[in-house]
């Protein structure tokens, strides 16, 4: 799989039991971003704070919306 870091940085194509040896190391998660791809696409991310800040950023777009 091609491994992506949450920096950006592209750490090249690994083998999974390896992806999992870095997302274990850096205490992120391994989420896979892209599973259609060829190689699939992970990234190394902490999907909590992913989570975290996607509604904090629904809920200010949904604040910003006006109805007409």
């Amino acid at each position: 799989m091609r491994l992506v870091a949450d920096d950006g940085e592209q750490l090249g194509i690994v083998p999974i039991a390896e992806a999992l040896r870095l997302a274990e190391e850096r205490a992120v998660d391994l989420v896979e971003i892209a599973p259609l791809a060829r190689p699939p696409v992970c990234k190394l991310m902490d999907y909590g704070k992913f989570k975290y800040r996607q509604r904090k950023r629904q809920h200010e777009a949904k604040v910003q919306h006006h109805r007409v």
